[in-house]
């Protein structure tokens, strides 16, 4: 059980550090169209997240894949603008129009997920029985990517309605300042790709 909450802890701490910020850019961008009365949509959102990261972080882990650490640093931030440009530029926000989400976050997951495997390869070390780790550390950022939902949605819902900004303002705010970020990570990463 100590293993389990070792790698439960390490799960959430990753996915929530400051210092490695790009994931919960990312979330949030996926998120930032989204108010609490909106949870069910977030939901399916977020298992949509889950599923692409579970798949790429499971199989990396076990070496069934390998991408270069380099690219997949670089991919991380592309996700992150482009989820970030759709939310800018889309202009129909009906339930039909939002279905895009859905996909960004299971694609991009896949993308996420193979991150996700090179910090838990690090812990992994020589070990060869990964499975309780990988299923720990998996929770664990499941867990942290709900806090970081619920505290967007909390934000959100404050700013639209106690502020009285208009929700297309809110959405244009967070989105604009996410892709600026993550437009800058991306070229920096870019560099080091290719040196």
């Amino acid at each position: 059980m100590e293993e389990f909450s070792l790698y439960f802890a390490e799960g959430w701490k990753h996915i929530a550090d400051l210092n490695g910020y790009d994931h919960i850019l990312f979330v949030m961008a996926l998120c930032a169209v989204y108010l609490v009365k909106d949870w069910k949509k977030v939901l399916v959102l977020v298992t949509a997240f889950t599923a692409g990261h579970s798949i790429t972080l499971a199989l990396s882990v076990l070496n069934v894949i390998r991408v270069p650490t380099a690219l997949i640093e670089f991919l991380i931030p592309v996700t992150i603008v482009i989820t970030a440009l759709v939310n800018i530029i889309r202009r129909d926000r009906s339930d039909a129009g939002l279905r895009i989400n859905y996909f960004l976050a299971l694609f991009f997951g896949l993308i996420h997920g193979m991150g996700f495997s090179n910090y838990l390869k690090s812990m992994l070390g020589t070990q060869t029985n990964v499975v309780k780790p990988l299923l720990a550390f998996n929770l664990g950022l499941e867990f942290g990517q709900v806090l970081i939902v619920l505290a967007i949605l909390l934000m959100a819902q404050v700013v639209v309605n106690l502020t009285r900004m208009a929700r297309r303002d809110w959405i244009m705010f967070l989105s604009a300042a996410i892709f600026g970020c993550a437009f800058i990570m991306s070229i920096e990463r870019l560099k080091e790709l290719l040196h």
